[in-house]
């Protein structure tokens, strides 16, 4: 769910185990690497790798 957006950033606040988790996403046209892959293993905490995979990475 998004909560709300200032500037670049979207701030997403998942429920897991009945408890608000903050994700900051940067919105951005391109990334830096390793924030990519910080986004990434955040977000794996919540959602499958597998379902993640392909919105990462392209084949």
């Amino acid at each position: 769910m998004v909560a709300s957006q200032r500037g670049s950033h979207i701030k997403m606040i998942p429920m897991v185990a009945g408890q608000k988790q903050l994700l900051p996403i940067p919105n951005h046209d391109e990334l830096d690497t390793g924030t990519c892959k910080a986004i990434m293993r955040q977000a794996s905490r919540y959602i499958s790798v597998e379902q993640l995979y392909p919105h990462f990475y392209s084949e």
